[in-house]
């Protein structure tokens, strides 16, 4: 079976403003892709030209909560994340025709 390479886009502010910018964007990326393999799975689902991919593992938090019936723990697990530059005047809309 075929590994996901991209889950998901990160849409947050720190995100719209690299990709207003300097044209990065950010996406959560299977844990076990190399920087080859999301490069060819971002050219090939958006169809444009990728200069370069930076990857981070970002670390589980744990969490808190106080309830009724007392504290409860939990952890928010981590995951993998990639910037992914593209070569000038090129764009990636997420949104299409909203």
């Amino acid at each position: 079976m075929a590994k996901t390479i991209l889950i998901k886009p990160i849409i947050s502010e720190k995100s719209e403003l690299l990709s207003g910018d300097k044209s990065q964007y950010s996406f959560i990326v299977n844990k076990d892709a190399n920087k080859i393999e999301i490069r060819k799975a971002v050219e090939k689902m958006y169809s444009v030209n990728v200069d370069s991919v930076n990857t981070m593992i970002m670390p589980k938090k744990s969490k808190m909560r106080n309830t009724k019936s007392g504290v409860q723990k939990g952890a928010k697990s981590s995951y993998k994340k990639a910037i992914v530059k593209l070569s000038a005047g090129e764009e990636i809309d997420f949104f299409g025709d909203i």
